[in-house]
């Protein structure tokens, strides 16, 4: 795709009504919401599109939203991009990949994987009833690349190897005064708000003294990963080794691919080109990486230790970008602050808690719908300053109900069952939070965070889960996940927990 755009001439353009920092899918869907509700807006990037990013894993949920937002605002391509189908038809130059559900294989340290005829170490979960409708696997560097051309083209004017060095509040004229670098040369501008898109705590920490909060999370983990090439699919490992794969309700390669193991789990993200976005994260709450080690060791030591992964990813290379292993510090964080006077941090800025059940992109775009409407001819200008505060309350509740949901699954992954039946919750939320929407009905916070009945169970069974004994018996275990059948079927219209399901689930998600 071509790179070129018309750079912004600051010295004609230098009054915004917007800046957002950070150029990612977020930061351009959310300035092209604006320009159509009549701002001028701009769109600063620190680096140069394509650029590597991860966060490539979309959900019914994000495509809802995308649909919504393509209507509201205007954006077609938005809504040619929310189903496999329509992107390969519209856009088959931009590289995305088939996401058909949810797969969950579980390893064992120094054994093949192993399975039987009912599933035991498996577990797939249909989030679409065909490839037509499916959900993707955003390659950011393209997907970021293309929306920012969108944005260019409707009006957003951008500026990208530019930097913000400098933000002074004039709070006689509620506007920002800002200072830029771009090409070495300095520019000085003004905005009446600036939006953290940054994905980031960094800028909002300099900028607008936010602090970053961690003691609030269960979770606790970290990650090394990498894009590859040349990895054959898992679905054809293991039927070269004659596992029964027959009533598999999609091909585990075209979904999110987790392999749990000991140390945490493995993501595998394969887009239709057959790259391969793949990550190791690891549970802090069970063991810590050594600082002494390499990324390439700690890979190396992890992968060998489970004999089908180490086959399965033997004769792989890195790809050219990002052409090396990243290890990132702690996943977790979470900004005290997301809001102030004329800021805003997007919800991906805000916080993230782990990539265990996607939520990154549909929470991401959750947020986007709420600051627009903000800006709309919906919400009235005197009542803004008390929204935002009411969304910044919203916005902590969800990223620690993320969190609950993710530390469940990470806490009970010593016996699969209990794993699986963890992995659930999150799908009943899914599913609630789905239905609401196609029935008209958006609901205030993201995968019904806010709803005591909801919120409620997630929060007793999560707390059980910590502290339910690993000497328990397999029939106690059982009991359990008996109790937690009974207690989801008030919010269960998919028969999710189906013992006679074998951990097969052709479709969980309502029809969209």
């Amino acid at each position: 795709m071509n790179n070129q755009h018309q750079e912004v001439d600051f010295s004609v353009n230098n009054r915004f009504d917007f800046i957002i920092a950070g150029s990612g899918f977020a930061g351009s869907i959310l300035a092209m919401c604006l320009v159509r509700s009549g701002y001028k807006v701009c769109l600063i990037e620190k680096k140069k599109h394509p650029r590597f990013a991860i966060g490539e894993s979309s959900t019914p949920i994000a495509d809802m939203i995308l649909r919504d937002l393509a209507d509201r605002y205007d954006l077609p391509f938005l809504k040619k991009m929310s189903r496999y189908g329509d992107w390969q038809k519209n856009y088959p130059e931009i590289v995305c990949g088939l996401k058909r559900g949810f797969s969950y294989f579980a390893h064992q340290k120094g054994k093949p994987f192993e399975s039987d005829s009912m599933h035991k170490h498996e577990l797939l979960v249909a989030a679409s009833m065909n490839d037509e409708n499916s959900d993707t696997n955003w390659l950011r560097s393209d997907v970021d690349h293309f929306l920012v051309k969108q944005a260019v083209d409707i009006g957003v004017f951008y500026s990208d190897e530019t930097e913000i060095s400098e933000l002074i509040r004039n709070t006689e004229t509620d506007s920002w005064s800002v200072k830029l670098f771009r090409n070495k040369k300095e520019y000085n501008i003004a905005s009446e708000w600036i939006i953290d898109g940054t994905g980031s705590s960094h800028f909002s920490e300099k900028f607008f003294g936010a602090k970053t909060e961690t003691d609030l999370f269960h979770t606790n983990s970290e990650t090394i990963y990498t894009h590859l090439e040349n990895v054959p699919h898992w679905l054809d490992d293991l039927n070269h080794k004659g596992f029964n794969t027959d009533d598999y309700p999609y091909h585990p390669d075209h979904s999110a691919l987790h392999h749990i193991i000991d140390e945490g789990w493995i993501w595998m993200l394969r887009f239709k080109n057959d790259l391969l976005s793949c990550g190791i994260v690891v549970d802090r709450n069970h063991m810590k990486l050594a600082e002494d080690e390499t990324s390439k060791q700690i890979w190396s030591r992890v992968v060998d230790q489970y004999p089908s992964l180490s086959h399965l990813l033997k004769n792989s290379k890195m790809s050219e970008l990002p052409g090396r292993l990243i290890r990132t510090n702690r996943l977790q964080r979470m900004l005290d602050q997301t809001a102030g006077d004329g800021w805003i941090a997007l919800h991906h800025t805000a916080g993230f808690v782990d990539p265990m059940h996607s939520t990154g992109i549909a929470f991401s775009l959750s947020g986007i719908e709420k600051i627009a409407k903000l800006f709309s001819d919906e919400a009235a200008p005197e009542d803004r300053d008390d929204l935002l505060d009411l969304m910044q309350d919203q916005t902590k509740k969800e990223i620690l109900f993320i969190d609950q949901l993710v530390s469940m699954s990470y806490r009970s992954r010593w016996d699969f069952d209990l794993f699986s039946a963890s992995v659930m919750i999150y799908f009943v939320a899914t599913v609630q939070y789905e239905q609401s929407r196609l029935n008209g009905f958006r609901p205030d916070t993201f995968l019904f965070a806010g709803d005591p009945q909801i919120s409620a169970l997630v929060r007793d069974i999560h707390d059980e889960i910590v502290h339910l004994d690993h000497d328990s018996s397999k029939k106690e275990i059982m009991d359990y996940i008996e109790s937690i059948r009974e207690r989801i079927k008030p919010l269960n219209p998919a028969k999710l927990l189906d013992p006679e399901k074998h951990n097969m689930y052709e479709h969980t998600a309502v029809k969209l």
